[in-house]
């Protein structure tokens, strides 16, 4: 008769399997030292060495109880590293997910930034004791100027910088607060109505570019040449407009301002997209990607702001 428990090796440490004459154990062969339901491992799933810390019980979904595991769940030392739970069905750690986390990282920083911003733009301008600060104390306006310029090249040039936390954040809202000022001091010369205005324009001229940044078919991040030698042009007209001041002069210039970097809105946040666009920003780039953002919406909010100026005379 044929051993039912052939195929079972018998564990280091425990004794040599005891049958009977009909090929059962014998009566008691529990007592004999072997646990139950262990030191017999399923033919084909051999027992593996301890698992190391970090690995997580693998639970698959509850519908496709086997998903893409490599290992059936049945297996009681089913182990999986986290790593690889992009490889198994319920698990979402895709491309697209990723992405999805990155991007509202980057717009949680961004209005916090915008936030700032704009309640130092109404202080200026609403409260007496803020504006005096600003115009009687001109110093502060070229240490910003200083700021702004040493905390933007770090951030741009150093990637330990931008990607190392807590000193991204803390950069990061050092070159905020030092923008912020700078915005604040050139919105003086502007009416309450016209800066009010202008932010309106602004923010309305920024979520229709978004929403259609996301929504377009068109890949415009393929322009990164085209729009680096469009900022460059924009710069050598700006020192020919110190030159030749004057209502037309400043009101062409806003308006290439305003247009050249209105694309570059579109440019940055297709970027952060991936996906089906041809370049993409890191997700480990968050920092960039806010900084970016920031830089492209102050810029179009200035130059908005000088056209209703310049068409006011």
């Amino acid at each position: 008769m044929n051993d039912p428990y052939q195929g079972y090796a018998s564990q280091p440490g425990y004794p040599p399997q005891q049958h009977g004459k009909d090929g059962y154990p014998p009566q008691g062969y529990p007592s004999q030292g072997y646990p139950p339901n262990v030191g017999f491992v399923n033919p084909g799933y051999p027992s593996g060495p301890p698992q190391p810390s970090g690995f997580v019980p693998l639970v698959p979904p509850a519908n496709n109880p086997y998903g893409n595991a490599p290992i059936p769940p049945q297996h009681p030392g089913a182990y999986i590293d986290p790593e690889d739970l992009t490889e198994i069905k319920g698990f979402d750690f895709s491309e697209e997910t990723i992405r999805r986390g990155f991007i509202r990282k980057v717009y949680s920083i961004l209005s916090i930034q915008l936030l700032v911003t704009l309640v130092f733009i109404l202080l200026v301008k609403y409260e007496k004791n803020t504006l005096s600060m600003v115009q009687n104390n001109l110093f502060l306006l070229f240490v910003a100027i200083i700021v702004t310029f040493a905390a933007l090249i770090a951030m741009a040039c150093v990637e330990s910088v931008r990607r190392t936390a807590p000193t991204n954040m803390i950069v990061l809202g050092i070159f905020t607060l030092a923008e912020t000022y700078l915005v604040g001091a050139s919105t003086i010369r502007f009416d309450p109505e016209d800066v009010l205005l202008a932010i309106g324009v602004t923010a309305a001229v920024c979520i229709g570019l978004t929403i259609f940044a996301f929504q377009t078919k068109w890949d415009f991040t393929m322009l990164g040449g085209v729009l680096f030698v469009g900022l460059i042009v924009l710069i050598l007209f700006s020192f020919i407009a110190m030159f030749f001041p004057g209502r037309i002069m400043s009101l062409v210039y806003s308006s290439c301002g305003a247009m050249l970097f209105c694309v570059y809105l579109i440019y940055d946040t297709q970027m952060m997209m991936g996906g089906k666009h041809k370049y993409s920003i890191s997700p480990e780039e968050y920092i960039f990607g806010a900084l970016a953002l920031y830089l492209d919406i102050i810029n179009i909010f200035i130059h908005i702001l000088s056209i209703i100026g310049s068409s006011k005379n």
